[in-house]
C-alpha cells in the first residue's frame, strides 16, 4: 500500500528521511518501537517519557504497533518547533564531564565512563553504548577525550536550526495573510 506524503519544508523533508531509514516495507509504515531511534536519528534526546508519549500520539488507530509517516511528521515537525527534546549545549556537556574528571585528565576512560552510562540517568542498552563506541574512543589511547567526543557530537547544524526556520517561515506566512 503506497500512501504519497507531500513534502512542505526543508523540516519535513529530513523527518520523512529519519523515517524512512526505519520504514522496512517502504509503505510510510514503521514499527512503533523504532520512534525511539528516529528520534534520537534526527538528533534528538528525548527521555523514554517523551519516546513513550511520541508513540502514543503517533501510533495507527487502523494498524496498532504501527506508525504512519504524515501523523509522526505533523507531531514531531511540532515538537521540534517547540524546542523540546534538545540536546545540551556544548558549555553543558562540557561541565558535565568535568565533573566526572576531578583530576582534569581530560578523558575518561572506557570502563568508567561505559560503567555511568549503563547504569546512571537514563541507562543505555548495551546496544546503544556498543554504537557510540566508534565516535568517543580515541583508537591509539581507548580512552574517551572528552572535548573531542564533544566536538564530534555537535560538528553539524542541528534539526532545531531548520525547525526554527519553518517556524518562523510560517509566522510570516500568517502575518502576510493577516495583512
Amino acid at each position: 500500500m503506497e500512501i504519497g506524503v507531500a513534502l512542505n519544508n526543508e523540516l519535513e523533508v529530513r523527518i520523512s528521511e529519519a523515517f524512512c531509514v526505519f520504514d522496512t516495507h517502504g509503505d510510510k509504515y514503521m514499527d512503533t518501537r523504532n520512534v525511539g531511534n528516529v528520534l534520537r536519528f534526527l538528533g534528538c534526546v528525548p527521555t523514554e517519557k517523551e519516546v513513550n508519549d511520541v508513540m502514543a500520539a503517533t501510533e495507527s488507530i487502523d494498524y496498532p504497533g504501527e506508525t504512519q509517516l504524515p501523523k509522526f511528521m505533523a507531531h514531531v515537525s511540532q515538537l521540534l518547533m517547540d524546542e523540546q527534546m534538545q540536546p545540551a549545549s556544548t558549555e553543558k556537556l562540557y561541565e558535565a564531564f568535568q565533573v566526572l574528571d576531578p583530576e582534569n585528565h581530560k578523558y575518561l576512560t572506557k570502563e568508567y565512563f561505559g560503567k555511568l552510562m549503563l547504569e546512571d540517568g537514563e541507562p543505555f542498552t548495551e546496544e546503544e553504548l556498543e554504537a557510540m563506541w566508534p565516535v568517543a574512543i580515541d583508537p591509539i589511547t581507548g580512552n574517551i577525550p572528552y572535548t573531542f567526543y564533544i566536538n564530534q557530537l555537535k560538528h553539524k547544524g542541528t534539526i532545531y536550526e531548520v525547525a526554527a526556520a519553518v517556524k518562523e517561515e510560517i509566522v510570516q506566512a500568517e502575518q502576510g495573510r493577516k495583512k
